[in-house]
């Protein structure tokens, strides 16, 4: 549905509510409110990608990509602003399936913008881990360190700590192997 049409339905739930509240109906003025308020989110939070992130939250990664799916055109259904958390929820789908594949989305997401600076630590430290797939050690490190700048509120600090041990430990194997 796009976001005109959820505009015009919103408007005229918003006139009947008012009208519910002008003729005394204060039970169901207050449940009108209440749905306004419900399709008026729906105008610049898609529904599909709430779900996603909800059942993302719950680690039930198949649902989430099935509501994922279920945005056939993403630059028409969202508003721009989550055009970027589109691409990284992909990601992180994909990352789970086949890492190297979450590559592009995730530098996708990044290029197209994320507003929280916990997401974008989140983009950098995933970009990390791929490149520390591909044995790629100076990518790792600026994606690690780019990671830790936007992590202002060290939400990320654990897992940062133990991809910089596991770069570690990767480079004592590789000198062991060297020798």
């Amino acid at each position: 549905m796009s976001n005109l049409v959820r505009i015009i339905i919103s408007s005229f739930i918003l006139i009947g509510t008012v009208a519910l509240f002008w003729f005394g109906q204060w039970e169901w003025g207050i449940l009108g409110v209440l749905i306004t308020i419900l399709a008026f989110v729906t105008v610049f939070f898609n529904e599909n990608m709430l779900l996603a992130q909800w059942f993302m939250r719950k680690q039930d990664m198949n649902k989430a990509e099935k509501f994922l799916k279920r945005i056939t055109n993403y630059e028409a259904q969202l508003i721009p602003a989550q055009h970027g958390y589109y691409h990284m929820l992909i990601g992180l789908i994909e990352s789970q399936r086949a890492p190297l594949q979450s590559e592009k989305y995730f530098k996708k997401a990044l290029q197209m913008g994320l507003h929280m600076d916990h997401n974008i630590a989140l983009a950098k430290l995933s970009l990390a881990g791929v490149a520390m797939a591909k044995r790629n050690k100076r990518d790792a490190e600026k994606y690690l360190n780019e990671a830790k700048k936007a992590d202002k509120n060290k939400l990320l600090a654990d897992q940062i700590k133990m991809m910089k041990d596991q770069m570690g430990m990767m480079d004592r194997q590789q000198i062991r192997y060297s020798r």
